[in-house]
């Protein structure tokens, strides 16, 4: 099963968060099958790929709570 996901990355105390389509079984910081967009908390930047993102939610990947809160805050589903 593939979930979009969040994988940290930076520095310490200056995390910033790529989005990805990972399979369940590997790690947070495994190995990932496509990088569909970033999210950078502390100066409020997304960037998302949506026709990455729309092609792997038709194939039913499941977004984590953090992910799917995110794409609603950037009105990705309508």
């Amino acid at each position: 099963m593939v979930k979009l996901r969040l994988k940290r990355c930076g520095r310490k105390q200056r995390a910033i968060y790529r989005i990805v389509a990972i399979d369940v079984r590997f790690r947070r910081e495994g190995r990932d099958l496509q990088r569909v967009g970033f999210y950078d908390p502390i100066n409020n930047q997304t960037y998302l790929n949506v026709p990455a993102i729309l092609d792997f939610l038709e194939k039913g990947a499941q977004p984590t709570e953090t992910v799917h809160n995110i794409l609603r805050k950037a009105k990705f589903f309508k």
